[in-house]
């Protein structure tokens, strides 16, 4: 680490002071050269102002260390690593694509800027010092109201031609990343919202496009609903849910590249529904022609085959459910739900998008989407993450997840639950599988999706499995390998459950630094072991690094009751029945 030095600076107050212990211990752990120095903010200086400072900044570290690479990083973004080929880079300027974006999207044709300035390194060239005093000169002498992206995007454009540089994956920033891909998720972007309160305020670079519609309105949304109190805001909210507003601004469309390759994947994806799987493999091929498949396409044949699984029974019946599909090729917790009502019916499955309107008789049941309960729902085990939300008292409550989710329907006017029971705690029913007496001495390790891209180290007798999968034979064969394990530690609650089905012993987890990375309050996780008559549980926040970690007073052992889980079956039939008396 001697051949490079970190740096940055912060404002005298108590947000940026915290930020910059976090930082100051990243880099003390990393064992890195640094520069962090505290600055007093001048009467009459706003944000943009201070921004600009970095440029000077900047240029006089590069001056005091002409032999190292210097690293500049915003002070409230972290560094949990720094890879090799960070660190050895032999470019002259080191950085991360404007927004995060993919190498597939590299340069202007959307962007005002090409760097994301928040993490960047400047080589030791002649080059690359030019570049940094050609962006101090043009702040030092320029009367615009601006930022510091502005003037290091300057002296980039006046030097670009000369300059060897080297762009950093986007699955190297936490929230990106994912483990199949190899690739170590070292930086995490954090923001004091600065940002979007100057947008329009600050000069900027001219692009060759504008941002889509839906982005904008989207930032509308964001600012209207801000200026209104919680409670009021919440109940806007609500009303987008129910009307399909929520479905329209936030719902992720089809994937590609190109109009035409995401046309045919919308066409994939609307196939599945229908449940034609000769259209699935005639669009498939139709994408393939067009060129090398990415991961996220690939991703949603996936997902159209196993909605097409559901949807093509032989059966003049549907059943309409209502379950979270993404991110694709699909969350094995959120893909039990058709999974489990599949196994108590034989009509076809038809999915519908929590955040769509409805007026139809449908299904909801395995999963966290209490909110997106309509009055035309029959509710099967269904749970929330938080209790800030309205559940709509005038559903049919079959069951609940647990007491703390039927304490909110009751609050919101609705009915007395007394069901109880995540279905996921039925697992070992739908598809019975015995522990071998002699496991195979391993720890399986389980991160909930969002957790995908932390930079753990783990201990040699763990191996990792991955819950991003939905076909009914991958979920089989998941948990056919998962009951051979000793234990198990994850930070997926349903694969949690599952565990507590099969009688696998098993941590629940989240890890320090990153404990809001999974939506919600937490309570979703008492609420399902108070439902299942199981001792209260929450997630323990462990380190990234596992290989001196002891589990030994945090991993549970005990089994969901076969009562309870008559008690789930019971109300899955029951929901069954309500559904078809109204068809």
């Amino acid at each position: 680490m001697s051949s490079i030095v970190v740096c940055s600076f912060y404002t005298d107050d108590e947000y940026y002071r915290n930020e910059a212990k976090a930082l100051k211990a990243d880099l003390d752990k990393l064992g890195v050269d640094y520069v962090l120095e505290e600055i007093p903010k001048k009467p009459g200086q706003d944000w943009a102002d201070l921004c600009r400072q970095k440029v000077p900044f900047l240029q006089s570290v590069c001056e005091r260390f002409p032999d190292k690479k210097v690293f500049w990083i915003d002070v409230d973004c972290r560094l949990l690593s720094l890879p090799d080929y960070v660190r050895n880079s032999s470019a002259d300027i080191i950085g991360f694509q404007r927004g995060f974006g993919s190498s597939l999207t590299i340069g202007y044709q959307n962007r005002t800027r090409f760097w994301e300035p928040c993490f960047w390194g400047v080589g030791t060239g002649t080059n690359a010092r030019k570049m940094i005093s050609d962006a101090a000169e043009v702040e030092r002498t320029s009367v615009l109201k601006a930022t510091d992206d502005y003037f290091f995007e300057d002296g980039w454009r006046q030097n670009a031609d000369s300059l060897t540089f080297q762009v950093i994956p986007s699955a190297a920033v936490f929230g990106k990343g994912d483990p199949t891909l190899h690739v170590e998720s070292f930086f995490v972007f954090g923001s004091s919202g600065n940002v979007s309160e100057f947008k329009g305020k600050v000069e900027q670079h001219k692009s060759a496009s504008k941002l889509s519609t839906r982005k904008r309105i989207v930032n509308l949304g964001k600012k209207v609903l801000s200026r209104f109190p919680k409670p009021v805001a919440r109940r806007l909210i609500n009303i987008a849910d129910r009307i399909g507003v929520t479905a329209i601004l936030t719902g992720q469309g089809s994937v590609g590249t190109t109009l035409s390759r995401r046309t045919i994947t919308h066409k994939i994806l609307r196939a599945g529904f229908d449940g034609n799987v000769a259209q699935i493999e005639e669009f498939a091929t139709q994408l393939n022609s067009l060129g090398v498949t990415t991961k996220e396409e690939r991703a949603t044949v996936i997902a159209a085959n196993t909605f097409a699984h559901y949807a093509s029974r032989t059966s003049e019946k549907d059943v309409i459910l209502t379950w979270w599909a993404r991110p694709f090729p699909g969350n094995f917790g959120d893909w039990l739900s058709p999974l489990i009502i599949a196994n108590y019916t034989s009509d076809r499955i038809l999915y519908h998008s929590p955040t769509a309107p409805i007026v139809e008789p449908h299904l909801i049941s395995t999963g966290s989407i209490g909110r997106f309960i309509t009055p035309s729902s029959i509710v099967i085990g269904t749970g929330i993450s938080s209790d800030d939300v309205e559940l709509h008292p005038k559903a049919q409550y079959m069951s609940v997840r647990g007491p703390l989710t039927a304490k909110l329907v009751r609050e919101c006017g609705g009915p007395d639950v007394e069901s109880f029971g995540d279905p996921g705690a039925i697992m070992s029913r739908i598809i019975p599988l015995e522990r071998p007496k002699k496991t195979n001495g391993r720890v399986a390790f389980i991160r909930h999706f969002t957790h995908n891209s932390l930079p753990m180290r783990l201990p040699d007798h763990f191996e990792e499995l991955s819950v991003l999968l939905s076909s009914p034979n991958k979920i089989a064969d998941f948990l056919g390998n998962l009951i051979r394990f000793d234990r198990v530690v994850t930070s997926a609650m349903h694969v949690f459950i599952v565990c507590q089905s099969y009688g696998i012993p098993c941590s629940l987890v989240t890890f320090e630094g990153f404990e809001d990375a999974v939506h919600g309050s937490g309570l979703k996780y008492g609420d399902y072991a108070m439902g299942v008559g199981l001792d209260t549980v929450s997630p323990i926040a462990i380190p990234l690094d596992l290989r001196k970690y002891s589990f030994a007073n945090i991993e549970r052992d005990d089994v969901v009751s076969e009562s309870k889980k008559d008690e789930i079956i019971d109300a899955i039939n029951r929901g069954l029945t309500a559904l078809d008396s109204l068809r």
